[in-house]
């Protein structure tokens, strides 16, 4: 569907970029012409994915806590002086664990909602002001999760998550005057390197319940978001496409505790 120059002299920022579902972004973003910076906290793991991906083309690392406003003023310094601009952000970075809403402790509500929520909104905010709202364009997606049910099981990252949802629809009103774009790509069960914190019994037989009878893969949800990313979704902006094998509208995916 994509030509291979479809993203030629664009410049994307992928947070989460050095692994699972935002180093397959960050691949394909690559492989289809454009210039790439890539993000995480864990610099030795970051380093590793850009040798990577530099395979396939310009790839930048930056090691960043995307809950820290004055460490994405400095990224955003750095895509500046290097490339001069930002045409493309995807808000991939998050992270979550499994626990009934009783168990999780005030630390682990706030760990999640400050990185999926506020690191959303943070970096998202930054990007716009030294970028996209100066020189009038650009694009965001966000990569959120099935939150269409609720997240019974998770109902920090839930919460946070549909905090990104509404944000996603509100910014696509109050910056479509900037003629930037927002939109959002909610993954369900996808096979990556994240499902390793979650309890092997958690996810046994979870094929079962997902209608198309198996997880989804990580270069699905890429596809989806240089989809949203590229011209072709130019009359698109305020949606979340899912990509769940309609696992948000049938069935039930974890026993009620």
């Amino acid at each position: 569907m994509f030509s291979s120059d479809i993203f030629k002299d664009k410049i994307a920022f992928v947070t989460g970029g050095g692994s699972g579902i935002g180093k397959a972004i960050a691949k394909h973003f690559l492989q289809y012409g454009a210039t790439v910076f890539i993000a995480s906290r864990k610099e030795e793991r970051i380093k590793a994915a850009q040798i990577e991906l530099s395979d396939y083309g310009t790839c930048y690392a930056i090691t960043l806590d995307i809950r820290q406003p004055e460490e994405i003023a400095k990224a955003a310094a750095y895509i500046k002086e290097t490339v001069g601009r930002l045409d493309i952000l995807v808000n991939n970075a998050g992270g979550q664990f499994p626990s009934a809403a009783e168990m999780i402790t005030p630390n682990g509500w706030s760990a999640v909602i400050n990185t999926n929520l506020n690191g959303t909104f943070f970096v998202t905010r930054e990007m716009a002001n030294t970028f996209f709202i100066p020189q009038e364009g650009g694009v965001i997606v966000n990569i959120i999760a099935n939150i269409y049910k609720g997240f019974p099981g998770m109902s920090h990252t839930g919460a946070a998550r549909a905090g990104v949802d509404n944000l996603t629809k509100t910014l696509s009103v109050e910056w479509s005057r900037f003629k930037i774009r927002v939109n959002a790509v909610a993954p369900g069960i996808i096979f990556s390197s994240g499902l390793e914190n979650y309890p092997p019994d958690l996810l046994k037989g979870i094929e079962a319940k997902i209608p198309l009878k198996r997880l989804g893969t990580t270069d699905e949800v890429a596809d989806a978001t240089l989809f949203l990313a590229s011209d072709m979704a130019g009359f698109i902006t305020g949606e979340t496409l899912y990509v769940d094998g309609g696992q948000r509208l049938w069935g039930d995916m974890w026993e009620i505790m």
